[in-house]
């Protein structure tokens, strides 16, 4: 792979770190607003994609610096972040309908197909959660931002499916997975100042 470069690599933490920032800010302010086990696997979740994300990041920082090729951290990406995206959503859901939420750790499969089904599923299902809070609280330019980082974890799997390992292609993948965790942060900090948490 001659399309990644250090530079690329250190940007590829940026989505990492707003993920992070997301996630911090969610469970301060669904502590007390969620039963013991729906934060639990928030928590989890969040953990699950946070780690994922970061060994995908450390990967392509040592591929690029020519220290190693640990394939193990990149393909960690999809068995942590799928499972990791639909813990979040199950228990934002679990959290809305006042139902208690159980997870079963996944089998580990040859294909991360199983993975990026949970991780689209995942993402795209706190998004709608986030979402109808957001129309709940009235806050319509955090309802878009949710939209965008749904239309553009969206295009992340289109890119997924057309990528061709150029240093172009890493680039619009690096710069489309900012914008997407960037306006899930956004939408994120809207709710959080206009209370989410009380």
């Amino acid at each position: 792979m001659n399309g990644i470069s250090v530079p690329m690599a250190i940007i590829d933490f940026i989505p990492v770190v707003l993920f992070f920032i997301t996630a911090v800010v969610l469970q301060r302010d669904l502590y007390n607003k969620m039963s013991k086990g729906a934060f639990a696997l928030l928590a989890a979740g969040s953990i699950m994609v946070f780690f994922g994300g970061t060994y995908k990041a450390l990967w392509k920082l040592l591929y690029a610096l020519n220290v190693c090729d640990f394939t193990t951290l990149n393909n960690a990406l999809f068995p942590m972040q799928g499972p990791g995206f639909l813990l979040v959503f199950l228990s934002l859901l679990g959290n809305r309908n006042g139902k208690k939420v159980y997870a079963v750790a996944p089998a580990v499969y040859a294909s991360n197909l199983i993975f990026i089904i949970m991780q689209v599923v995942g993402l795209g299902g706190t998004q709608a959660m986030l979402a109808i809070r957001s129309v709940k609280m009235k806050k319509t330019n955090a309802l878009i931002c949710f939209v965008l980082s749904f239309i553009f974890m969206l295009g992340m799997g289109y890119l997924g499916s057309k990528f061709d390992d150029s240093s172009r292609m890493h680039w619009i993948a690096q710069v489309t997975n900012i914008v997407s965790q960037g306006t899930l942060l956004a939408g994120t900090m809207i709710l959080h100042n206009a209370g989410l948490g009380k």
